[in-house]
């Protein structure tokens, strides 16, 4: 992903390019987003999520099964 920044020119062409132009006063503030989001998107890229299985195959239904009977473990604590 290219780190540099993203200039208010460069973000109101990309949204033109999009079907989106921006009033004037918008560029600015589309360019500070969008370079927050990418620095959100690399962060998330960094993360090493290991063994986790995708989010797509959870199932509440074996979650049910899995945690029967751990009512009374968390009681406990």
């Amino acid at each position: 992903m290219d780190t540099a920044e993203l200039t208010p020119q460069e973000a109101a062409r990309g949204a033109l390019r999009a079907g989106l132009p921006l009033a004037e006063d918008r560029h600015e503030v589309v360019a500070s987003t969008a370079q927050h989001i990418h620095s959100v998107i690399a962060r998330l890229r960094e993360l090493d999520f290991g063994e986790t299985p995708p989010a797509m195959s959870y199932s509440a239904e074996l979650e049910d099964v899995r945690t029967a009977g751990m009512e009374d473990a968390d009681a406990a604590v």
